[in-house]
């Protein structure tokens, strides 16, 4: 801690003290002598006014105002050690005094005892935030523990009159700024700490500071990858229907050989090919594909590519990421072409700090299936979709345990009467990492309800055209991932589905059972 803070942080606790102090009818012999102590510490002559305390302390030892007045006077010289415990006294027979508070949370501080010292100034900057210099002490404290989003908040916060504090909130500001990943306002203020001081010790650092910001930004990894090999097994490949006594359809589906294990395999590549200021672009694209080793004809090779352009911007002191993105999607089953599909969405993820984070996203696909013909065009299943979606995440631990809520409506407009439906998707979700080896169990539930806005014209069999279809999807991914060495993650999956609809051959459940090894780079 350097001289001229204290002494900021000195001059704002006794001006404080002397508006909320109470007046006396009739002075005490210590009130006399705490009045002839400060006007020797505003003199600066600290013995003097140390020694005038001491004598107030001699005569009444529970003197709140002598107690805090020896402890600054104290604080003054550069004396910690022992300024704490004549703050703790007078702060254990006045607990709500703000000043005292401050005080021996400064004593704290400059001890190096930074836990008690967050304990006490936390309190403070909760009760006034605006304290002359507090903002700066608590963001370096949150800093130093990690927590750079509210270390930003309180550096955005505070206020201070000392030249050296005020620069020091800048240059820690920065450090806060480009931990959370946006390297440019970083930059933007360490050059306002060069401005406040430029003669200063700092100018050096915070020039070397400056440089290195630019630096990482154009030395960050443009290239990313992930490949992920595994096999499985599952008990519905082709979404046979459950039992029905009087569906000669659901009879006729539930025939055919519906459990398979198989292998699977997925690679994505992503590149950041452009980045300029707060702007980033970028290329990717995704192979997926299974084998059933049962039932080949239900292979699936899906390839996905992407362009995305996104920007990072700050809301106060709250990152925000907005973006657009274009995906093409072309999916094959059994070797045969089943799908095109391009969707465009518009996203923005608002990070509130530590503890939260919102996402909202609009999307909008079209989908073109390649459909045997004939067909009646009430099946047909081509058409848009669109989706609007909001999703909230409860942070702890720095991200090592999550929970996730979200809701999402979409509409699908399909060509054919039967597959347009207003639908209302619910998530939950979370993730908990064990102590041993970091290992992460996942979790995620989503219930899709489906309003189908027309009348099937092919179910019920016995009475087709009288019933509109609804569907309530349930699915339950649960996932363990064990990471090991040099990028390698070794993960077990479950995931099931029971879908419940009115028309009983879309009533299914499946189960698949997943062990996949992935290495991301």
């Amino acid at each position: 801690m350097t001289g001229r803070g204290l002494a900021a942080a000195l001059l704002a606790a006794i001006a404080m003290l002397a508006v909320t102090a109470p007046a006396w009818a009739q002075p005490s012999e210590a009130d006399v002598f705490v009045a002839e102590g400060i006007l020797a510490l505003e003199d600066k002559k600290y013995d003097e006014a140390l020694q005038s305390f001491r004598r107030a302390l001699q005569r009444e030892p529970g003197h709140v105002e002598a107690l805090y007045y020896a402890g600054v006077t104290l604080m003054a010289q550069n004396k910690a050690a022992e300024a704490a415990p004549l703050l703790e006294r007078a702060r254990r027979i006045s607990p709500n005094e703000a000043s005292v508070a401050y005080q021996l949370g400064l004593a704290y501080f400059g001890l190096n005892r930074y836990d008690d010292a967050q304990i006490v100034l936390e309190d403070v900057y909760r009760r006034d935030p605006g304290l002359d210099s507090l903002g700066y002490y608590v963001g370096y404290l949150r800093y130093r523990k990690g927590d750079h989003q509210g270390a930003l908040q309180a550096f955005r916060a505070g206020r201070t009159t000392d030249p050296n504090i005020a620069q020091l909130t800048r240059f820690y500001t920065g450090l806060a700024l480009n931990a959370m990943g946006m390297p440019r306002q970083a930059a933007a203020e360490v050059e306002q700490a060069l401005r406040l001081q430029p003669a200063s010790p700092l100018t050096g650092p915070a020039e070397r500071l400056r440089q290195s910001f630019a630096e990482s930004r154009e030395a960050e990894r443009k290239f990313h990858a992930t490949l992920r090999v595994g096999g499985y097994f599952d008990d519905n490949v082709n979404a046979r229907p459950n039992p029905h006594r009087s569906s000669d359809t659901v009879n006729a589906l539930r025939h055919p050989e519906n459990q398979s294990p198989g292998e699977l395999a997925s690679l994505r590549l992503e590149y950041d090919w452009l980045k300029t200021g707060p702007w980033t672009s970028t290329v990717g694209y995704s192979f997926f594909t299974t084998y059933n080793n049962r039932l080949p004809s239900f292979n699936i090779i899906d390839h996905l590519g992407t362009v995305t352009v996104s920007r990072q911007d700050l809301l106060g002191s709250m990152p925000l990421v907005s973006g657009v993105q274009y995906a093409y999607e072309y999916l094959t089953l059994g070797g045969k072409e089943l799908l095109q599909r391009h969707a465009a969405s518009i996203y923005t993820t608002l990070v509130e700090g530590s503890h939260n984070l919102t996402n909202a996203i609009f999307r909008a696909e079209v989908r073109e299936f390649v459909e045997t013909r004939p067909l009646d065009r009430e099946e047909f299943q081509d058409g848009n979709n669109y989706m609007l979606g909001v999703l909230h995440v409860f942070r702890f631990a720095q991200d090592r345990h999550l929970l996730k809520l979200g809701y999402q409506f979409d509409h699908e407009s399909a060509q054919g009467a039967n597959f347009a439906y207003l639908g209302h998707r619910f998530l939950v979700g979370g993730q908990y990492t064990l102590p041993w080896y970091n290992v992460r169990l996942i979790y995620d539930f989503n219930l899709h309800h489906r309003n189908y806005l027309n009348k099937h014209t092919l179910f019920p069999e016995d009475d087709p055209g009288t019933r509109k279809r609804q569907d309530d999807e349930y699915t339950h991914l649960l996932r363990v991932e064990v990471p090991v060495r040099r990028g390698f993650t070794v993960g077990a999956d479950y995931q099931g589905t029971n879908q419940r609809s009115n028309l009983a051959p879309f009533t299914y459940e499946r189960n698949i059972y997943t062990l996949s090894v992935s290495f991301t780079y």
